[in-house]
């Protein structure tokens, strides 16, 4: 039996937790799908990207609907995202795969940090000047680490969107568009540059994150306030990156 079909289950649960953060999940799909047996580069990163893009699609789409996306934030951070992240996808295939690994974990380790602290910059009252000028920068340097790593990037993406003044749950939902952006950006560089696709397997996976998605999201833009469920996310983080580098390194 091959136990890596077990794995759509397993991403629905994923995706039902992160889509209340404004998260893709694929800091956790990726690692999950490469102790299954799959290559870090070729395989685990593109369907690790293209489930991070349709749990935060799936999300985006719900809190676009209830008007909860700050869209003079999110447009042009999504651009930016767009722009960038083919250019770490090129630096992704020249770099060795224990590096890239080292550089996954290091990312996650911060992301982790930052949930289990519970660290919210200062919130300021952004013009519209300011809030296009942060999502310009932003854009930036998390598409970079997008495409290179594989991340949609939505743990930096909130506190940055706390900055311009964003409300908690206004700054997941506008995260869930922006990593969306970055997400579609990747997998698509990813795909034309060094995927090796299971189409079987890509499509279940996707069918169980898609599921969980939209019942995460529904969840949370009507009941739930996400900061109550990352510091165990947060948890969950350090322990896979704690495996991630034992296993590689030691």
């Amino acid at each position: 039996m091959n136990w890596l079909y077990f794995t759509p289950l397993v991403f629905l649960l994923i995706a039902f937790v992160f889509s209340m953060l404004g998260m893709g999940g694929s800091q956790i799909y990726i690692p999950i799908l490469f102790w299954f047996g799959l290559d870090f580069k070729s395989e685990a990163i593109p369907l690790g990207m293209l489930l991070n893009l349709v749990n935060s699609t799936s999300a985006a789409v719900t809190y676009a609907r209830k008007k909860m996306i700050d869209w003079k934030v999110a447009l042009p951070f999504g651009v930016m995202m767009v722009i960038f992240a083919p250019i770490g996808a090129l630096l992704n295939v020249k770099l060795p795969e224990k590096l890239l690994i080292l550089l996954f974990a290091i990312f996650t380790i911060i992301a982790a940090i930052l949930m289990l602290s519970g660290w919210k910059p200062k919130s300021g009252d952004y013009n519209t000047k300011q809030k296009i000028l942060l999502g310009i920068v932003g854009g930036f340097f998390l598409g970079l680490f997008a495409g290179l790593l594989g991340r949609g990037g939505g743990s930096f993406v909130v506190p940055l969107l706390y900055m311009a003044g964003l409300a908690p749950k206004i700054a997941a939902a506008t995260s869930a568009f922006v990593v969306s952006c970055s997400g579609l950006s990747s997998f698509i560089s990813h795909v034309f540059i060094a995927a090796k696709p299971d189409w079987l397997l890509w499509i279940l996976c996707s069918l169980g994150v898609l599921i969980g998605s939209q019942l995460g999201s529904r969840v949370m833009a009507v009941k739930l306030n996400s900061r109550k469920i990352k510091p165990v996310f947060g948890g969950v983080l350090l322990l896979v990156s704690a495996i991630l580098i034992f296993q590689t390194f030691i």
